[in-house]
């Protein structure tokens, strides 16, 4: 793989820990399958001169068809750019003409069984120059979580998990956190949120060290979140009915990454790998039109969670599907 040469420390600093985090997620994932392995794909970036220069590379990793994951898909890139593309300048004027670096880890995992829940998580540094100064730079990152026969036993411990890892980054980093993954993952069309959660954030550029640190927790703890989660529930036994009820559900998903995700939109649009960008898509999905679930059904019990709520105060409902 192309490394980008001339940055600085602190960026290789963050791109060698997102290296490291990839590696330890596969590793844990693989034996929490216990049946199928990841395949990387290892790519590059070369300059292409019809398009947006944009070169680098990174490391696409695919789990399939295994015993608990149908698809896990973990990718690690660091790409750089001349010019960003147009909505991103537009939103952030300062970054007009400016060279970028941005390096990441992101992932999905998609489980064969409908009672463990589909993730997501991502951590990210993105760094922008013009005539050798930075002009900007931030961090990104957070995990959410997407049920479809939710359990709050699941859910409780999801949003302890978030808590706790917030704690020591001040009294009211989690409910900020939380709240702006309420607000980002949201189906406006659909008038939902994509699941139950967890913490969204962007731009943080406060103190280099205490936000790399920050960053560095949100992405050790996904581990320590989903893990639990899918001993639980991996042999949870399933039928037709609730597996067609995942793959409906799963077009929410879809719907969500083509329409509103920002890393999707910033990819497709400033020339990125568009294998890696999409690997976020399950590998079998439906939509059903005017799809309504029986009255009091278990699959009818999903709606009452999609909406932001306040999941260590004491106001989710107990009970299970």
């Amino acid at each position: 793989m192309t490394r980008i040469p001339g940055m600085d420390p602190q960026f290789d600093s963050v791109r060698d820990y997102l290296t490291g985090l990839q590696d330890r997620i596969c590793a844990a994932i693989e034996a929490a399958d216990g049946q199928a392995r990841f395949v990387e794909d290892a790519w590059t970036r070369n300059p292409d001169p019809t398009g947006p220069s944009h070169v680098g590379g990174g490391r696409t990793r695919v789990l399939r068809e295994g015993a608990v994951f149908e698809q896990a898909g973990i990718g690690f890139s660091d790409v750089s750019g001349s010019r960003l593309p147009p909505s991103a300048s537009a939103a952030r004027p300062e970054l007009a003409g400016a060279s970028w670096r941005a390096t990441g880890v992101s992932l999905v995992f998609h489980p064969r069984n409908p009672y463990l829940p589909t993730t997501h998580a991502n951590v990210r540094h993105f760094r922008a120059e013009r005539d050798g100064q930075t002009v900007a730079w931030w961090f990104g990152g957070g995990f959410d979580l997407t049920p479809f026969y939710p359990f709050d036993e699941d859910i409780g411990h999801w949003h302890r998990t978030a808590a706790d890892l917030c704690a020591p980054f001040g009294p009211d980093r989690y409910a900020e956190h939380k709240r702006w993954c309420d607000e980002y993952f949201f189906l406006r069309h659909r008038n939902e949120t994509r699941g139950v959660g967890g913490l969204f954030f962007d731009d943080l550029h406060g103190d280099f060290d205490r936000d790399f640190a920050y960053m560095r927790a949100v992405g050790d703890g996904f581990l320590d979140a989903y893990l639990p989660i899918v001993e639980r529930r991996k042999d949870t036994p399933y039928g037709e009915r609730e597996r067609e009820f995942q793959l409906y559900r799963r077009g929410r998903y879809v719907e969500f990454n083509l329409v509103y995700d920002r890393g999707t939109l910033f990819g497709l649009q400033s020339g990125g790998r568009t294998e890696s960008i999409l690997m976020s898509l399950p590998p079998r999905v439906r939509w059903e039109y005017g799809y309504q679930p029986e009255p009091g059904s278990p699959e009818a019990r999903l709606h009452e969670y999609l909406v932001p709520r306040d999941w260590l105060g004491g106001q989710s409902r107990a009970g299970q599907p």
